[in-house]
Formats: C-alpha cells, structure tokens, sequence
C-alpha cells in the first residue's frame, strides 16, 4: 500500500491541520472518513449530459475510474461540465457555441480544480471540443493527469451497408435533389446512431480520441472500443489506478506533452486521414504547454505523413473496425515501423512510446490498416494550403478525393445560412468555388463547422464538382474540396473579405496554393474601400469569446498561454 504525503500537494490548503477544520467539515458531511481525507484528492471529471449520446456513457464511466482510485488509496471527486454537441448544433445558429465551449470546458476545469484543490485529474470526454477541452486543462494546471475517451456509437445499418450520421447529412442534399423520398430519409435518420457514443468515422471525436493516446495522456488501446462495450468500464477503472502511480511518480501533463509528441499526434491524425480541426486543437493544446505549434507546423507533418486507415468519411470502416483491426496501437506501430514516430516519448503509463509498443504486433488479417508500405496516398488525408487568400495559412483534408486541383469563379456568401440557401434552391453552377467569410473565430463568432452545407452539395451529386473555401471550419465528417480555418479572417480585413463574385480562385492541394487571380495592387485598393462588419453578438458569452480569441494560425486561442504564466498550479 502507498502512503502519499500531502505536504506538497495542493490538497493540502483543505484538509491538513488546524485551519482546514472547517474545509473537513465539509468532506465528513458528505460521508468522507479521515482516512479518505488524508489521502490525495483526484478530481474525476466528465462532460456527462443528455444533449447527444455522446456523452450518456460517461457518468457510468466515471464511477469506474472512482473505483480505479480508491483500490489505489486515492479519493475521487467527481465533477462535470458543460459539452456543445455539434451534430445538434450544425447548420444553424447553436454552431457558434460550439468552439467557443472548448474554451469554456478548459475554463471550468480549470475553476473547479483551482479551487477546490484537488491533486490531480481523471478527465472524461465524448464530444468534439470536449476532448481538447479536456486535454487543454490537464496542460494548463500540469498536476497528474489521465484522459479517457467515451467511445464511439455503433455503425447503423441500412440497405446492408454500414452509415454514420454523414450519410444522415448527405441524406438531406439526396432529398433536396429529388433522389430519396421524405420516407427514405425517414428510416435513414432512425437507424443511423444504434447506440451510446460519438460519432462513428473518423471525424473530429475519434481524431482527437486518436490523438488522447498518440501523444500519451491516455492510455494505450482506450479509445476505439465502443461506448456500448463494458470493456469501456475496465479502461476507466485503470486510469483511475494509473492516475495516482502518476501522483507517486511525479508525472505530469507537461512531461508527457512536448514538440515530439506533439508531432506524434500530427502523424495519426495524417494517417487515419482524421479531422482538419486537429489542426486547430493541437496548437490550441501546445499553446497550454508553452511550446509553439501552429498551423503550418501540423501542416508540414500532415505533408510527409503517409495515410494509411482506410476509415469514413473518406474511406469505408469506423472507429469500431479499427477496434477490431488492433486499435490505435496498431496505427501507431504501423508508423513506428515506417520510422515515422519519436519513440521516445513518455506517456501515462510511466512507460515510452517504443515501450508501449513492444508487445504490438501488425495483424495481416485486416483492411482497416494499410502497411506503411502500402499507403492509400504518400501524404496525408489532410494538408495544409497558403497564398493571398491564406497568408495564416488554411487546410483541407483530401482522404478520399481524386481531383486535387480545382479552379473557378468565386460565389461569395457573407454567412453559412445564405450559402446554404443558394444550395437549398440550386443557385450555383458546376466550377464554382463558394467563399462563405465572416464565420471565423472572431467573426462568426465562433468558428462555425459547414457540414450541412458541404453534405447538401453532396447529395446533390456536385460534391466533386464544386470547391468551397471559408474563414470558419468544416466537421470531421466533411467530405469534397472543402477547404477551412482560412487566415486572416474577414472580420480582421483578411485578403478573403476583399474578394467578388466571378474572381477566380485557384486551388492546388497538391502544392498547397490557395490564390485568388488579383494582383497585389487591386488587393490593396479594395482594402481601402473595406469595412469591418459587426456581428449580432453583442453581449453574453459569444460577445466575449469574439473579444479574446485569436487566429486559427495558433488554434482559436483566448488567453497567453504558458509562456506567459507566472507559477503553474500544480506548484502552489
């Protein structure tokens, strides 16, 4: 048994000598012993919710990883925070919360953890801004801390084929243009998500899930298993035991996370051909560390990256066949073997990257995962793209797609809803490149996600025959040439606020060039004539978020980071 001394942990302000008599007081009315008292404080916290079933798993979860703690003679106090689910909020105003609620999760955490002092942290996520939320968090107050995903849903199944709440999208643009009925997107929309759990593709969820272990705050093989799975509760319980041997070993957040695993990260997300917004959460989570990786930094990984999951949108399989394949460890080994991974790394588990690995094996008798040999493309799903559009740069995830060169004439859209609108009613032509601007994070505000729009032009039948750039963001689930986090925003007087109808855009993803054919000197005269447009947010929380958060380049972020910190919680 491990005895831990309190001395220098922060619990140590509520629950050692005689001024904390009145904090004890508190704990004894909840039912707490003293032996319970004495012992670190775990804070084990879940965005647990009825919003989506992302989440409806976790509050089961949470008790698991409670068990894992007091085995390991830890006192577990549970929390929760707040998740914004984007398939509930897509396509209309709700998606303005929802990368605004990354900040607000972190945010939170932070709080709850400050002020009540606890030790260390278990977190538990299911939605798409929750996990970096969480990660976020962890970085920010550096006390030990272990990550568990929630899981993914289970594949629907309609017409002997498996589909994931993409195709319920997609659905919409068939109905739109006249190739489903109202009763056959009817019965897609009710077999669609069978069960608990996120997302089921490789959308931005199981990217960030896939990143949680790729850079070693979760431990190895957690994510992928289903949120229906009981093994789920196993996982939970040992990141509860982990947690304090991460106490008693002094490991911390910030020894795990460092340039090298950062770059880990980057390379998963490139080789299961995961969401564009992993490039802005993972700049968002170094921000939390002090290291600097931004945009193109993810980008120059995503290029040299080979994609090797053949996973949806742009493949065939979801999160519960990578399961099946081995899960993320096999990914993982998979690039290790190629020379593609910084083995050295630590991870949660006290132990390195290379030695988490030892014991994985490649299994031949799958087609989720490619051999690094065998690539589906030499470069990864996602790449980064720049030019007088983009001078802060702007990605595009290009798993799947055929056609990587696209040019034509621009049909500009201030909002997503007029956008949508003109899709709605036909009002576009094969060739043309949507611009919709003015959703970025500071101008939206709140960075929107185009799913809707980009799923409607795919039932449509014009998903490859169209391009579409924006200063907002596109889900984990989009498919086409879709290109987002287009920087500087329009709402600063970046380049894509200058742009007309009918000026041709030229898109190279091969290159990565985004340019629109104006010389430098029609740019600066329209910049003249240009004027900031003020958005309908002007009080509450979107009014604040648009006050602080910065560019895409660096991941949406809203306060200095640690490079501006004066002394880190965990040493109070």
């Amino acid at each position: 048994m491990t005895k831990f001394d309190k001395s220098k942990l922060p619990s140590r302000y509520t629950s050692i000598g005689p001024s904390s008599a009145p904090h004890r007081s508190y704990y004894y009315a909840m039912g707490m012993t003293k032996e319970q008292i004495s012992q670190p404080f775990v804070g084990v916290v879940s965005t647990w919710n009825e919003s989506a079933p992302c989440n409806i798993t976790l509050r089961r979860q949470a008790q698991a990883v409670k068990k894992g703690v007091l085995d390991a003679q830890g006192t577990p106090r549970e929390f929760t925070t707040i998740t914004v689910t984007d398939g509930i909020a897509m396509g209309h105003q709700g998606m303005k919360a929802s990368l605004a609620s990354r900040e607000a999760i972190a945010d939170s955490i932070e709080l709850s953890v400050r002020g009540h002092s606890y030790d260390s942290l278990v977190g538990l996520a299911g939605c798409d801004k929750a996990l970096p939320g969480v990660m976020m968090a962890m970085l920010r107050l550096n006390i030990p801390s272990v990550f568990i995903y929630g899981g993914s849903i289970l594949p629907g199944r309609y017409k002997d084929k498996d589909i994931t709440v993409q195709d319920v999208f997609e659905a919409v643009g068939n109905f739109s243009g006249g190739t489903i009925t109202q009763e056959e997107l009817e019965d897609i929309e009710k077999v669609a998500c069978p069960s608990a759990g996120s997302c089921g593709g490789q959308f931005t969820a199981n990217t960030m899930a896939c990143v949680s272990e790729a850079i070693g705050l979760a431990l190895p093989n957690s994510t992928m298993a289903p949120a229906p799975y009981e093994s789920r509760d196993e996982y939970a319980y040992n990141a509860g035991k982990v947690v304090m041997e991460c106490i008693k070993n002094k490991i911390r957040p910030r020894d795990i996370v460092t340039l090298d695993s950062l770059e880990n990260a980057a390379r998963a997300v490139a080789a299961s051909g995961g969401s564009t917004n992993a490039a802005l959460h993972l700049p968002a989570m170094a921000h939390e560390a002090g290291i600097k990786f931004d945009l193109f930094d993810v980008a120059e990984i995503f290029k040299s990256t080979p994609y090797i999951a053949d996973l949806k949108p742009g493949g065939n399989y979801v999160a519960k066949d990578l399961y099946e394949a081995g899960g993320v460890p096999v990914l993982l080994k998979a690039l290790a073997e190629g020379g593609f991974l910084n083995m050295k790394c630590l991870t949660v588990t006290g132990k390195t990257i290379k030695e988490n690995l030892e014991h994985i094996t490649f299994p031949k008798d799958q087609k989720v995962i490619r051999n690094i040999n065998n690539p589906i493309t030499h470069t990864g799903g996602v790449v980064g793209l720049k030019g007088n559009i983009a001078e802060e740069g702007a990605i595009v995830k290009v798993a799947g797609m055929s056609k990587l060169i696209h040019k034509g004439p621009a049909r500009v859209f201030d909002s997503e809803e007029a956008a949508y609108e003109a899709v709605q009613n036909k009002k576009y032509k094969e060739g043309d490149v949507f611009v919709i601007r003015y959703e970025g994070p500071r101008g939206g505000p709140g960075m929107r996600e185009m799913l809707a729009t980009t799923s409607a032009i795919y039932g449509q039948g014009m998903g490859d025959k169209v391009a579409l750039i924006t200063d907002g963001r596109f889900s984990g689930a989009t498919r086409g040439f879709c290109i987002g986090h287009v920087g500087p925003e329009a709402a600063v007087g970046g380049n894509i606020a200058l742009i007309k109808d009918g000026d041709e855009i030229f898109i190279d993803a091969n290159k990565g060039i985004l340019e629109v054919n104006l010389t430098n000197e029609e740019l600066s005269i329209r910049k003249k004539d240009w004027k900031p447009k003020k958005h309908d947010y002007q009080s509450g929380d979107l009014w604040k978020y648009s006050q602080l958060v910065g560019s895409a380049l660096n991941g949406a972020v809203t306060h200095p980071g640690a490079d501006k910190e004066k002394f880190c919680y965990a040493d109070i």
